[in-house]
C-alpha cells in the first residue's frame, strides 16, 4: 500500500516524459536539412513579426516562401481588400445612427 502511495506522489513529468518518447517513436520525423533549418527559421521569425503587428516586407516574404505559397497569400490579400472594401460601405441606417449618437454625446458632454 506505502508502495502504491509512493508512486502517486511522484511528479507526473516521468509521465509526460515517457508520454513524449512513446509518441516520438510512434511517429518519427524526418531530420531537416540545413536548408530546410534556416528557411524554418526564417518562416518562424517573420510568424513572430506578423504577430506582433509589425510589417514584413513583400521581397522579404516571395524570398522565403514558395511560389505557390507567395501566390496563394496574394489571393488571400485580394480577398482581404475586397472584405475591406465592402466594410466600408455602411448601410443608410447605420449611417444616421451614428450621426445621432455623434450628437447626443457632444450634447451630453455640454451638460457635464
Amino acid at each position: 500500500m506505502s508502495e502504491w502511495y509512493g508512486n502517486q506522489k511522484k511528479p507526473s513529468s516521468n509521465f509526460c516524459k515517457l508520454l513524449q518518447e512513446r509518441i516520438a517513436k510512434s511517429n518519427p520525423r524526418r531530420k531537416l536539412a540545413v536548408d530546410e533549418t534556416k528557411r524554418l527559421a526564417k518562416l518562424e521569425a517573420i510568424a513572430d513579426k506578423l504577430k506582433r503587428g509589425e510589417n514584413v516586407q513583400n521581397r522579404q516574404l516571395k524570398t522565403w516562401l514558395s511560389d505557390e505559397e507567395y501566390a496563394q497569400l496574394e489571393i488571400e490579400w485580394e480577398e482581404q481588400l475586397e472584405l475591406r472594401e465592402e466594410l466600408k460601405d455602411k448601410p443608410n441606417e447605420l449611417k444616421r445612427y451614428n450621426e445621432k449618437l455623434k450628437k447626443v454625446m457632444l450634447y451630453h458632454n455640454c451638460i457635464r
